[in-house]
């Protein structure tokens, strides 16, 4: 029997939450928890067989497929062109406006890393998500501004982004057991917009996150193949674009694909998941797996070369879409400048891509929607993708993936301050039901949180001395900055706010910071958090 556990009344919640969804989603539950469990615990012996032996490699049991003649199923219209995907929550009802507004081809409409799993938030994003399918999704401030769906102009493509697989939805009960995020998220976004979208004249789109084997892409396309004949639409409808962000994907690409190829349409270079995943899988490798400060990443690094131009290989060589990452910055009216500095580079990195042979890229602000296009309109042309550039002459290694001590720059204790600084920021914003996160002029999300405390924990394992100070990362050095920057915080923010949510913050990342045990995801503890 399925529970739900609704502490706070949510506006309109009862047309979402109808005896038929959620008869859909404890089906959904009931036959694809088991195998879903089962993919945990398959990442966890394949993390331990990596601590191990320290090495990665492609899959000797799928080389078949890699080697295979076979693509994945010809985009419908509504994503053959894609050079432009506008990002963000899909609740508030303004924030969803606001992108589907925005220019953009495509609006990744995420209910994952820019979404804090209250489950208000959860509701009300899904509602907005049925309101605009349906044409009727309008906000009217408090002040008495109206914000509306365009009609001068098309609006921009959803694609959901579900929760990944790890997570659980605590509201939702089935016999007992909370029920899988990524299934309550799905299934109650299929449930009520796949039919609307289809009258639209697009479809049930989704983006699927992090993902670390084709076994589990497999299981998403089960769900698939079950949902579409639970509702009546047929097979094929639904088409999922999957985020490369995990290490171990990034050697089953083409596994990947194959596994959903009658719903597949992409790959997404998810660039700061990626960075993450590295340095969890390898946490305990030593000093070769031990990155610089993240901020001196780039793309143009040997190891992300490596990630980013077998993804456009791999991608159309199967005749799916290769999606370029995430342009972060957030537009300062105050400070035209850096704005500009920052758009030069955004620019840079766009050009980069679509040179690359990306069919296009993501952004975090509307106001970056002209430049990405304008980017990839200088190479598109008149050209929806770039499908035709296979990159023949692409040849990438196990070794080139794994070179992660090619990256150039230094472990400093600036980056060690800003780490912590980002992470208990995020934590904080996050818990208060907010996870799209202004900070220093970028939009963070979950990625750059986990980047944030994974590398304090790593750098704490490794003993990394700060090339700035001298310094060795102790635990007791992390305590004493980790105490700095929460004070730095707390005259930041108030003491009001500090008290409500910085100061539980701060105690959860230094916990897991400091502990001898890694967290696989910040976000379940901080699930905890969360009213």
């Amino acid at each position: 029997m399925l529970i739900l556990s609704d502490a706070h009344p949510i506006d309109r919640a009862e047309e979402i939450l109808t005896p038929e969804a959620l008869a859909f989603i404890e089906e959904l539950n009931r036959r694809f928890a088991p195998a879903r469990k089962e993919r945990m615990t398959d990442r966890a012996a394949k993390r331990e067989q990596v601590a191990r032996t320290g090495k990665l490699d492609f899959l000797p049991e799928t080389a078949d497929v890699r080697a295979g003649d076979w693509k994945v199923a010809v985009a419908p219209a509504a994503l053959q062109d894609r050079r432009v995907e506008m990002t963000g929550p899909a609740s508030p009802a303004k924030m969803a406006i606001n992108a589907l507004n925005s220019g953009a081809k495509v609006w990744l409409a995420d209910l994952e890393d820019a979404s804090t799993p209250t489950w208000p938030n959860v509701v009300d994003a899904v509602l907005n998500l049925r309101d605009a399918a349906a044409g009727t999704l309008s906000y009217t401030s408090p002040e008495g501004k109206e914000y509306r769906l365009r009609t001068d102009a098309p609006l921009a493509t959803v694609i959901a982004r579900p929760r990944g697989w790890h997570m659980d939805e605590r509201h939702v009960m089935v016999d007992g057991e909370p029920a899988v995020a990524a299934l309550v998220d799905f299934g109650l976004l299929f449930f009520h917009t796949a039919k609307l979208q289809l009258a639209n004249g697009a479809g049930p789109y989704y983006y699927l996150p992090k993902m670390e084997s084709y076994l589990e892409a497999r299981l998403w396309n089960e769900v698939f193949v079950f949902a579409q004949d639970y509702l009546g639409v047929p097979q094929g409808t639904i088409r999922a674009t999957m985020l490369i962000e995990t290490i171990p994907a990034a050697f089953e690409m083409d596994e990947i694909l194959y596994e959903l190829r009658d719903h597949a349409s992409g790959l997404n270079a998810g660039r700061w998941d990626y960075l993450f995943s590295i340095i969890k899988y390898f946490r305990d490798a030593g000093e070769a797996f031990t990155l610089p400060d993240r901020a001196q990443i780039t793309m143009t690094a040997p190891f992300m070369r490596a990630y980013t131009e077998l993804l456009v290989k791999t991608c159309h060589h199967r005749g799916a879409f290769a999606m370029g990452g995430m342009a972060a910055v957030i537009p300062n009216r105050r400070e035209p400048e850096v704005t500009a500095a920052a758009f030069d580079k955004v620019r840079a990195d766009k050009t980069r891509e679509a040179n690359d042979g990306f069919d296009g890229s993501w952004v975090a602000h509307p106001d970056l929607v002209p430049v990405c296009k304008e980017v990839f309109d200088s190479v598109l042309g008149d050209r929806p993708n770039q499908l035709d550039k296979q990159r023949p002459e692409v040849t990438v290694t196990a070794d080139q993936l794994l070179d992660i001590s090619s990256a150039a720059g230094q472990a400093t204790e600036a980056g060690l301050r800003l780490n912590l600084y980002v992470a208990v920021a995020y934590t904080a914003v996050w818990t208060s039901g907010n996870g799209a996160v202004a900070i220093h002029n970028l939009m963070e999300d979950a990625a750059t949180a986990e980047i944030s405390r994974s590398q304090v924990w790593q750098q704490i394992r490794n003993g990394v001395v700060l090339t700035d100070t001298g310094n060795t990362v102790t635990r007791e050095l992390v305590t004493r900055i980790l105490a700095e920057e929460t004070e730095k915080l707390r005259g930041e923010v108030g003491e009001e706010s500090f008290q409500k949510h910085y100061k539980a913050a701060s105690k959860l990342i230094g916990d897991i910071c400091l502990s001898e045990d890694y967290t696989d995801f910040l976000t379940i503890p901080a699930y905890e958090l969360v009213g």
